[in-house]
């Protein structure tokens, strides 16, 4: 019997931070744990291009103060049959004064509608995360330690 091959999907996922010190996270639909803005990259589409249009679907927030590739990792997603996902992190530090809002998820996605109720934790975080979603955010509060995993290319 033939091993199935694995099935690799690009995703983009955003570490947005305010004041340097606090995550944007929402308790997403059909996940243990909190989430931050992240999805597929589209056909064509550079990741650090998805990251933001992610941003902006999910959360609503447009204006960020800069985009800084974090790392990139292979993450399985489950073994059988096997699916990977290639996981581009990026952090956008942004200006926002509220401290809780629901956005409608905008874009064409299957989430398109949902709402999700966004909130602030501060960093560093003993939060549990979904889909290992916080397997970097050491790096935002250690910059030096920002590392590409693996030998995957970011853009």
């Amino acid at each position: 019997m033939q091993p199935q091959r694995a099935t690799y999907v690009k995703k983009a996922c955003a570490y947005i931070t305010r004041n340097g010190s606090e995550l944007l996270v929402f308790d997403g639909p059909g996940h243990d744990g909190l989430q931050i803005p992240k999805g597929t990259v589209e056909a064509g589409e550079k990741p650090r291009v998805a990251v933001q249009r992610e941003a902006v679907e999910e959360s609503g927030l447009a204006s960020f103060e800069r985009l800084q590739h974090i790392a990139t990792d292979v993450w399985t997603r489950r073994q059988s049959p096997p699916k990977r996902y290639v996981r581009s992190f990026y952090h956008l530090p942004v200006h926002e004064s509220r401290d809780h809002w629901v956005h409608t998820v905008t874009g064409t996605g299957e989430e398109r509608g949902a709402e999700f109720e966004f909130s602030w934790v501060d960093l560093p975080t003993d939060a549990t995360f979904a889909l290992d979603l916080d397997d970097y955010l050491h790096s935002l509060t250690s910059p030096a330690e920002a590392t590409t995993a693996g030998d995957v290319a970011a853009d």
